[in-house]
């Protein structure tokens, strides 16, 4: 009989701890005030994600493949279950705020029964349940990075602009060096995921693409770029916005990159650590599809496709850059190095949320986790400095809708040739 040791751990086993371990660990600093309230629809409470994620694991894991396993508590599966029309009703998203019950400390105890359910389950589970045990890893990383968004939008909306974490200490960075475009001539590209590791569902199947002869940047755009969009008259001026992004810019008066403001003719940023100056060599983030490509036309360029992206990220290191490591300040930081496509921020494409040739989701509930959102959204691409380190790869497709903005977003120019 084997004895498994600390340094032969099911490497399952080591994903799953460390990963419920730092959503406890980014959890840790916020009160159950903090944990419950919810600032606006498309954010949902930090209590809510520390649940969710735990119920999972319960329903899709430990009540689907454990004989004789019971659910912690019979109500959760109505208040924790987020879009899964095969999990039956379920709480209004728009109302998650209003849960004031269990508190806090009743969902950490949640997540540790859980936690001790899984780990004693799985060196028994089938290789179904331990794939659907790797999927819940990969999950709980995207609702860390939405747990980190949400706190500060969160936190945004109280006029003591309170700080989650200290301040980091800044170094002085010189300001990047000019844009390069990297060019590339007409070319049919493989895309997609095809070989091993983990994807999710709308990452596949690979497929060739034609990509035209075209440039891309060398680098996103920085705060000290935008302030100059800004200064031009770029919020003004409606030629350089799409019908609905101008629509957008005048209904919400829109005139900076969420979380900006300008005090005593300086522009300032808000973010976990507090209110400080903006960093003019810092990528720029917090914009929107819209603003994205309102600034690609004032600057005579275009978002790139998202073939074009992958094609140039391929070969690029996904676990380089600016990423989240452990809990702690996150925010976007100026470079000095060379070209990266990963970390800081996530990058607009100019494609369509929309299925590869030959998608088709996986049966059961699981199956709807991607392919039904599959309309009005447009693709990110690259990871932000929320991102979990060993998250993101070049074929990662993040989504979101047009008008979004609360997540790191940024922009990377392309041209054609």
């Amino acid at each position: 009989m084997h004895v498994r040791h600390a340094a032969d751990e099911d490497p399952t086993a080591g994903f799953y701890k460390a990963t419920r371990a730092l959503t406890d660990a980014l959890a840790a600093p916020l009160s159950d005030a903090d944990a419950t309230v919810q600032s606006m629809d498309d954010a949902s409470p930090a209590k809510w994600h520390l649940a969710h994620t735990s119920w999972f694991f319960e329903t899709f894991v430990l009540r689907d493949h454990v004989p004789g396993y019971r659910l912690h508590d019979r109500r959760f599966p109505f208040l924790f279950n987020s879009y899964y029309e095969a999990e039956g009703r379920r709480h209004a998203r728009s109302r998650r705020g209003m849960v004031t019950r269990p508190t806090l400390d009743e969902v950490r105890a949640y997540r540790a029964a859980v936690n001790d359910a899984v780990v004693a389950a799985l060196p028994t589970l089938s290789p179904a349940a331990r794939t659907l045990v790797e999927l819940g890893c990969h999950h709980e990383q995207q609702h860390q990075e939405l747990l980190v968004t949400d706190i500060l939008h969160l936190f945004a909306e109280n006029p003591l602009e309170p700080a989650l974490w200290a301040a980091a200490p800044k170094v002085p960075v010189a300001m990047p060096a000019a844009i390069e475009w990297l060019e590339r001539e007409e070319a049919i590209v493989e895309i997609g995921h095809g070989g091993a590791g983990f994807a999710f569902d709308c990452e596949g199947p690979r497929h060739r693409a034609l990509v035209a002869p075209h440039a891309i940047a060398s680098r996103t755009v920085t705060n000290g770029e935008w302030q100059q969009f800004i200064a031009d008259g770029g919020y003004r001026e409606p030629r350089w916005w799409l019908s609905d992004g101008w629509a957008w810019v005048q209904r919400e008066a829109i005139t900076a990159p969420l979380y900006w403001e300008e005090r005593d003719g300086v522009w300032t940023r808000f973010g976990l650590d507090g209110r400080r100056a903006v960093d003019p060599a810092a990528p720029v983030t917090h914009v929107s599809f819209f603003e994205a490509d309102a600034y690609a036309s004032w600057a005579g360029a275009r978002l790139p496709t998202e073939f074009e992206w992958e094609a140039a990220a391929t070969g690029h290191d996904p676990a380089g850059g600016n990423q989240m490591d452990e809990a702690g300040p996150v925010e976007p930081r100026p470079s000095a190095e060379g070209p990266a496509f990963f970390g800081d921020v996530w990058e607009w494409t100019g494609s369509a949320y929309r299925p590869y040739p030959g998608f088709a989701p996986v049966d059961g509930a699981v199956g709807e986790y991607n392919g039904k959102f599959m309309s009005g959204q447009f693709v990110l691409r690259g990871g932000s400095c929320a991102t979990p380190r060993g998250h993101a790869r070049a074929c990662y497709r993040n989504f979101f809708y047009p008008h979004q903005r609360w997540q790191f977003t940024g922009v990377r120019l392309a041209k054609d040739l």
